[in-house]
């Protein structure tokens, strides 16, 4: 599933290890939600979306 998750980080200046503290799961994790190679659980794709202020849909895009 394509995703806005790398950009979004970026804009706050956040490494792949921040973000993974503020979600408590590892930074391999949120690589490979970057990369398309883990679609993250919905609990976890909430947690996303309330971080970032914004919706689910808003951050993983339909192929």
């Amino acid at each position: 599933m394509k995703n806005r998750l790398r950009v979004l980080r970026a804009e706050r200046e956040w490494s792949q290890g921040d973000l993974a503290k503020r979600l408590e799961v590892s930074r391999q994790s949120v690589n490979a939600i970057e990369t398309g190679k883990f679609d993250p659980s919905l609990p976890l794709a909430f947690k996303l979306a309330r971080l970032f202020g914004t919706t689910i849909e808003e951050i993983f895009l339909e192929e």
